[in-house]
């Protein structure tokens, strides 16, 4: 049997402008910077590891420099579902608080209403941004993600033979059966004429438990002609590099779009 996954990192010692707040009884990184642009902010979705944005450096620094006022939920490994998680909250989905109870924080902190609002993550978190962009494309246009776990039904099936089968039981307490969760992993949500205006996802080959996932991600969308962008090709490096590497993209990426939003709005 593998060895329970480790406690939760404690929240590191806060660098300028970030904070760690409460909101609905959960805490949350937030990152406000001076002189922010006005309409633009995002909401940052972590992984299975439970990392804290701020000693995320490579996606950090690239939030850092571009200003983005930024707040950053901890929910656990929830997979960031529209499912009770006990874990969490006995009453309120992962899902819900990213869409009413962080999305209203994101408001009266920062003024920024949808369509003004991004969601990103790595891995399980980088799902978990596509998967509700695409649940509730009007409120999230604009979703972007690194390495993201879409296949999570595969790792249910295949925990017993992974080194970190453990952090798929909540999985597994949640459907029970590995076709029921295939039935709600993000490619099943897309929806062929109702998507995100600007979507974004990376990953790299080498990453032989969620690449293709991603892949088939892609071929999804240029089925249905729905536009994206998807960063695919081998660059020979580990998730975690992966990350800081394409961060400063990711974070371009929705700069950008965020600004189309606007004037979009105006």
């Amino acid at each position: 049997m593998p060895a329970p996954p480790a406690p939760p990192p404690p929240p590191p010692a806060p660098r300028p402008h970030w904070s760690t707040i409460t909101v609905a009884g959960h805490a949350c990184e937030l990152f406000e910077p001076p002189g922010a642009e006005p309409g633009r902010a995002v909401i940052s979705l972590h992984g299975v590891h439970e990392s804290w944005l701020q000693e995320s450096a490579g996606l950090r620094d690239a939030i850092e420099e571009a200003g983005l006022p930024t707040i950053a939920p901890r929910t656990g490994r929830s997979w960031w579902l529209d499912r009770i998680m006990p874990g969490f909250d006995k009453e309120l989905t992962p899902e819900r608080f990213i869409l009413e109870q962080v999305r209203a924080e994101v408001a009266q902190r920062f003024g920024v209403q949808p369509t003004g609002i991004a969601l990103i993550g790595e891995g399980m978190g980088g799902q978990g941004a596509l998967r509700i962009s695409y649940r509730h494309p009007t409120v999230f246009p604009v979703s972007a993600a690194i390495a993201p776990a879409i296949d999570f039904h595969l790792a249910m099936r295949e925990c017993d033979d992974r080194d970190d089968g453990e952090y798929y039981d909540t999985l597994w307490e949640t459907y029970g059966d590995v076709e029921r969760a295939r039935q709600d992993t993000a490619i099943l949500h897309v929806h062929p004429l109702n998507w995100p205006r600007h979507q974004w996802f990376a990953s790299d080959p080498a990453d032989i438990d969620w690449h293709d996932g991603a892949a088939r991600l892609q071929s999804k969308l240029r089925a249905l002609g729905i536009p994206h962008t998807a960063l695919l090709e081998s660059r020979g490096l580990s998730t975690a590099n992966l990350a800081a590497n394409l961060a400063p993209d990711m974070i371009r990426f929705i700069m950008d779009a965020l600004g189309q939003e606007s004037r979009r709005l105006a």
